[in-house]
């Protein structure tokens, strides 16, 4: 585990982001933009040539080095396939991140594309197709050293809120029993789901990770990229009440049966995936809570009325766990 200072970005200044490109033999011209992330720092950086290119500097301590190489190997992997992707730039031979400052740094050509409309049926089916494609090359072989999609993360993420006093004293009784409630039934419903096939997914596929480009859908950000099952690609691109979800998953599931097969026992993992994401990303809010961009970017958190609407959600969450999943049916 590499060192995490208390704000580990605080000596990431425009001078330095530039003078560690250059240091990789890059020519930039000065141009500089901060892109929107806040667990890692990423920046566009212009090059002489007219070009740009893409800086990531990874938060210290959150992953170690050999996680990286798997991150990169399977994105390079992907690519090597005519899978849509933006794999790493190669740094010193073969290198894909190099330490610097005491940050691993990696280099992404730029890629330039939309938002995809998901509105549009024919975009969830060539949605379905790529996810399946990454799907079927994930299947091939595991991580050695990326995280599993696991319920104990999520009770660990509780825990963390709890022990740290992030929850208002008034909220702590009825956000324990929640989670008790909670954690009873996804546990009782992943064991009547029976074995679910645990594969290398993309993690974090949602819409701010796909770029619309050229009628397809690219995919961007693999910093997530873990062993877990194939819905977890897909749920996210769902949007709506009940019947919109139903018919965009009809879709989804037709174009991603084309290059890899569906399991519909996977669709009784949607609302447990939705759930933890819920305390995960609470959690993950509060344990970045020191580094000066997330209060900036989220003065919304730890207010009274943000833990009030957080058990809320919660509580609705129960319900959810409650009604049948969605089914394959027109």
């Amino acid at each position: 585990m590499v060192y995490e200072p208390e704000h580990p970005f605080a000596t990431l200044t425009p001078d330095r982001v530039l003078a560690a490109v250059e240091s990789l033999g890059f020519n930039t011209d000065a141009r500089f933009f901060a892109l929107n992330s806040y667990e890692n720092r990423v920046y566009q950086i212009g090059l002489l040539d007219g070009t740009s290119l893409i800086a990531k500097f990874y938060r210290p301590g959150r992953w170690e080095a050999r996680q990286i190489r798997e991150e990169h190997a399977f994105t390079q992997e992907l690519f090597d396939l005519e899978i849509p992707v933006v794999p790493p730039m190669k740094l010193e031979s073969t290198r894909t991140h190099v330490k610097v400052d005491g940050f691993e740094l990696a280099l992404f050509p730029q890629l330039i594309g939309r938002t995809p409309e998901l509105d549009d049926l024919g975009s969830l089916f060539t949605m379905g197709r790529f996810v399946a494609r990454i799907h079927a090359v994930g299947s091939q072989s595991n991580f050695d050293f990326r995280e599993h999609i696991s319920l104990d993360t999520a009770i660990r993420s509780s825990r963390y809120l709890l022990e740290k006093d992030f929850l208002p004293a008034d909220l702590i009784t009825a956000y324990e029993t929640l989670m008790r409630d909670l954690f009873d039934r996804m546990s009782e419903q992943l064991a009547s789901a029976g074995d679910w096939r645990s594969l290398r997914i993309h993690g974090d596929c949602h819409l701010g990770n796909v770029l619309w480009r050229e009628g397809i859908p690219h995919f961007v950000d693999f910093d997530d990229t873990l062993m877990g099952p194939a819905i977890q690609d897909l749920w996210m691109l769902l949007s709506g009440d009940r019947e919109h979800r139903q018919a965009q998953l009809l879709e989804l599931v037709e174009g991603y049966n084309e290059f890899y097969d569906f399991r519909v026992s996977e669709l009784a993992l949607i609302e447990i995936l939705r759930t933890m994401r819920l305390i995960n990303y609470s959690a993950w809010l509060a344990r970045r809570w020191t580094d000066p961009a997330f209060p900036l970017n989220f003065p919304w958190f730890n207010t009274q009325r943000f833990w009030s609407d957080h058990i809320l959600e919660l509580r609705e969450q129960i319900a959810a766990l409650d009604e049948p999943p969605l089914q394959l049916v027109q």
